[in-house]
């Protein structure tokens, strides 16, 4: 490693002045190019004119069936069609990034299953035998798995990006998860994704996550940018019993008082206690929003990169969809502070972009109904009087 310089670099986002870190030799080129694309990127996300909601509820009241009579159906179709400025079509290229990288905190025994399951799992992602493959098989969505930080050197195949930050985050209890300037970098690889994507044509995209012992630093991310208490947003993850999840609440506040991530700027919390696939999401979610995509969001990891998206740019939450809500404790709380409300609740807490697959197959039913239910005046139909 370079000697530590003695000079700090700030960065204005959203009109504050922000430390961004004491930098290496070499880091603060990278690291400010890096936040200029996301500031740029935040710059192009539009609130979406009330207009456009007007006219898309105008035009769901004509169709042949008592007003409001698909309850969130319609305002699924709704959402769907002001994020596209009413220029609606039908839903047909659909795909689901699943985000990779292994962590650091693993060590401390906070997950039931060990590290290498995050490349095994991978490689069953390839195969196309996990779940995610599945229900994306049955809505007809493409699968792309994005080796964010995975301690392990995939071949280079269909279906897979390698774009590593590194290989899986640090100890968060011992010392920050990455740097600033990878936490950064992590933003922006989900953004230049969603904008490589954006000009193929895509329709919809949803959110996904691989990564063996995630739900410790989701939690962490949680619990400092809500202000809740750190056992009221964790939860068993993968499965852990009463005493792994007193050892997961204990190594969450050893990490949150060591590092002391930033409440005020979500990319320091993302790089003291977060992980590089919760980056990527995040930035998937902003160049989505950048690009006018609908973005359907999966589990309690997506939302955790989701949260901090939002965080960045509220207007982002105008352009995402919320799939299901899973039986993490840590989710609800999500759901509490963004006010929206989840299209399924199933019990799940797979991750993978198994989530954000049902939804999808939810919104193209109202994009259909949308699109092909006839009016009243087309059907002939005399409307009600209310």
């Amino acid at each position: 490693m370079l000697p530590l310089l003695g000079f700090r670099i700030y960065i204005n986002v959203g009109g504050m002045d922000k430390l961004v870190c004491p930098c290496f030799v070499g880091e603060g080129v990278f690291l400010e190019e890096g936040m200029e694309k996301i500031k740029e990127t935040l710059k192009r996300i539009e609130s979406i004119p009330r207009r456009l909601y007007v006219d898309a509820r105008r035009h769901l009241d004509r169709l042949s069936i008592p007003r409001r009579s698909l309850g969130r159906l319609e305002d699924i179709a709704q959402r769907y069609a002001v994020i596209k400025g009413l220029k609606v079509s039908p839903v047909k290229k659909k795909v689901i990034f699943t985000f990779a990288g292994d962590h650091g905190v693993v060590e401390e025994g906070v997950s039931a299953f060990p590290r290498e399951v995050t490349q095994q799992m991978v490689i069953n992602f390839l195969c196309g035998g996990a779940g995610v493959n599945v229900l994306a098989r049955h809505i007809g969505a493409e699968v792309v798995v994005i080796d964010i930080g995975v301690g392990y050197d995939f071949e280079p195949q269909q279906g897979l990006v390698i774009d590593k930050v590194g290989y899986g985050t640090g100890n968060i209890v011992r010392g920050p998860a990455m740097t600033y300037e990878e936490g950064v970098k992590s933003i922006n690889i989900g953004i230049d994704l969603m904008n490589k994507w954006g000009e193929k044509g895509v329709d919809i995209v949803g959110t996904g996550d691989m990564g063996i012992g995630n739900t410790t630093p989701s939690s962490a991310i949680l619990a400092v940018l809500s202000g809740r208490e750190i056992e009221d947003v964790t939860g068993r993850g993968t499965g852990i019993d009463d005493e792994g999840l007193k050892r997961k609440i204990s190594t969450i506040r050893k990490a949150l008082d060591i590092n002391k991530p930033n409440r005020d700027d979500p990319i320091d919390v993302l790089s003291k206690v977060g992980g590089y696939e919760i980056g990527g999401i995040a930035g998937l979610i902003i160049g989505a929003a950048a690009n006018k995509i609908p973005v359907v969001v999966d589990g309690f990891i997506s939302c955790a990169g989701a949260l901090i998206a939002l965080r960045l740019e509220p207007k982002i939450k105008e352009y995402i969809f919320t799939s299901h809500i899973s039986v993490e404790s840590g989710h609800k709380v999500f759901f509490d502070i963004i006010g929206d409300k989840p299209l399924l609740d199933l019990d799940m807490r797979l991750g993978e972009g198994t989530g954000a697959a049902l939804g999808i197959t939810l919104i193209e039913a109202g994009v259909k109904i949308f699109l092909e239910m006839a009016t009243f005046e087309d059907a002939g139909v005399t409307e009600g009087r209310y």
